[in-house]
């Protein structure tokens, strides 16, 4: 049985867009295949992770990633609970992009709790100036949820979305006036990136 959910997995990674009940794996079940799984994902998450400037890194998802999330939780939570499981499905499952979209975690990475507060206060606008470029210079701008930003400070963690119709980007960027700066994608940030649109 375990064999065959992991052959699931394997033949999901493009094909899905969201997870499904079905490809996951009881902790336990996982728990005997977790290091495989973990070699087989970093090489997946690798190029998705995307550094701009110093400070920000982009971890692009897709339903890989993201089923790897999932079955981490459920394993260190023990999940048995049918609702319990769905819920986090749920919730994971939310933070993809819908077709034609990429989605993202984006980390503010400050070691110094003293300057960190300071910044995310100077970019509490940050998620809305974050853009995808595309081949011919057109920008997309990052989709995210207002209720992640604080009154007075932006948090060190952000969900986006950026709504490519499909088009792939060969650049990311932010034009806050306090934070202007542009990254070309690598050759393989570009291909998975693009792997990601496709299989939606």
């Amino acid at each position: 049985m375990v064999i065959i959910h992991c052959e699931k997995i394997e033949r999901g990674i493009d094909e899905m867009q969201k997870v499904r009940r079905e490809e996951l794996l009881d902790y336990q079940s996982y728990d005997e295949v977790r290091n495989e799984e973990r070699e087989r994902i970093l090489p997946i998450k690798e190029p998705r992770r995307i550094a701009l400037g110093e400070n920000l890194v982009f971890l692009f998802e897709n339903a890989a990633t993201i089923r790897y999330q999932i079955q981490e939780m459920m394993r260190a939570e023990q999940m048995v609970k049918e609702a319990a499981i769905r819920d986090e499905m749920e919730t994971y499952n939310s933070l993809l992009g819908d077709e034609g979209q990429l989605a993202c975690a984006l980390l503010v990475t400050i070691d110094d709790p003293v300057e960190r507060r300071q910044k995310l206060e100077q970019w509490l606008s940050l998620p809305g100036h974050i853009y995808l470029k595309l081949e011919d210079g057109s920008r997309v701008y990052a989709e995210y949820d207002p209720s992640q930003v604080g009154e007075d400070r932006l948090s060190a963690v952000q969900y986006l979305k950026f709504d490519l119709e499909g088009r792939p980007p060969v650049a990311i960027g932010s034009d806050l006036d306090a934070l202007e700066v542009e990254a070309a994608l690598r050759p393989e940030q570009e291909a998975a990136l693009m792997e990601d649109l496709k299989g939606r």
